[in-house]
């Protein structure tokens, strides 16, 4: 867990808005546009001029300019710079012009446009039925979180996590992090957004992991009646009110059933306290992702022993509860 004094706006209720401003009508020249990194440079102008605010799986015009030129050209994420000499068709220029104009146009998040992300390295299919999956917990999923030592939760071995439930599943990322991190685990995953499940059954399939992810849906706890996990991992809606009033136009593209936690942030928060204890196993707990309600949560639980756990672009933005302490 690696603590890092910059803070990217992952979290919707962070993401910064800058002045409201119509785009102006693109007169640019791409006529000389011919290579690969032409086009990333051409991009990240358009979107500096648009002021678009970047807070679904990428940080900054430079890494939402390679993203959605990578992926229009089907080139590897991590090797991008590999091909920027290379030149372009008139047919893949054309498409991926079309995708910066949509960018601007619409604001819709690129992960919408491309219907592809990535969570901890690993792809995933999205649209406008989940939020764009940027947790913070798939990096501690994904890591060496569960594996124990300095750098780690002193907790049981990874092999020995017989079953996870992952609420608030979304796309169901976390739930394919999880089921390829504890490879001997039965994972249930929940959600009350019909729609959303369907986007997660396509992931599941996707990543070939039907016989191991159940999708369940329902209201948290309630298709999981009398069931204990080892672990449970959330990434809930926790946008307070404040946050919801001030999104991004990108981040309204997003289902706010997935976001709006309530006045203060806590609602799901709170009902998922105050049930997980009776769904942990012996030595279990509970994972979850609060972005900025750690103040909240505190001054309404100054019992509870929050573990609060560091990431490479957050700090005190997850929890983490042993099933002792829930009980």
């Amino acid at each position: 867990m690696v603590k890092r004094a910059h803070r990217t706006p992952r979290s919707p209720e962070r993401a910064r808005r800058p002045p409201e401003r119509r785009a102006a009508k693109s007169v640019h020249d791409t006529t000389e546009l011919v290579t690969v990194l032409d086009l990333v440079r051409y991009a990240v102008t358009r979107f500096a001029e648009a002021q678009l605010v970047f807070a679904h799986g990428t940080t900054d015009p430079v890494a939402e300019a390679a993203f959605i030129v990578g992926e229009a050209l089907h080139l590897p994420p991590d090797r991008l710079e590999w091909f920027a000499p290379a030149r372009v068709t008139a047919p893949e220029r054309a498409r991926i012009l079309a995708l910066i104009e949509a960018r601007i146009a619409t604001r819709k998040p690129a992960a919408y446009l491309l219907g592809r992300i990535y969570a901890a390295g690993v792809a995933f299919h999205v649209d406008e039925r989940v939020i764009v999956p940027r947790s913070y917990l798939g990096e501690l999923v994904a890591g060496d979180t569960f594996a124990g030592g300095d750098d780690g939760l002193a907790w049981k071995d990874p092999d020995e996590v017989a079953r996870v439930l992952d609420l608030c599943t979304g796309s169901g990322a976390l739930a394919v992090l999880a089921a390829m991190r504890f490879p001997d685990a039965a994972v249930d995953a929940v959600d009350i957004s019909a729609d959303a499940l369907e986007v997660a059954a396509r992931n599941v399939r996707e990543h070939g992991l039907g016989e191991r992810i159940a999708l369940l849906r329902g209201d948290l706890f309630a298709p999981v009646k009398g069931q204990r996990y080892d672990l449970i991992v959330t990434n809930p809606p926790y946008v307070d009110a404040e946050g919801m009033a001030a999104l991004p136009p990108e981040c309204r593209h997003e289902p706010a059933l997935a976001l709006d936690g309530g006045r203060d942030g806590i609602d799901v928060i709170a009902r998922i306290l105050a049930k997980a204890g009776r769904h942990l196993a012996e030595g279990g707990g509970l994972l979850c992702e609060v972005g900025r309600d750690r103040p909240a949560l505190e001054a309404r639980y100054p019992k509870l022993p929050f573990l609060w756990l560091d990431t490479e672009e957050s700090s005190g933005e997850v929890f983490w509860l042993t099933a002792d302490a829930l009980r």
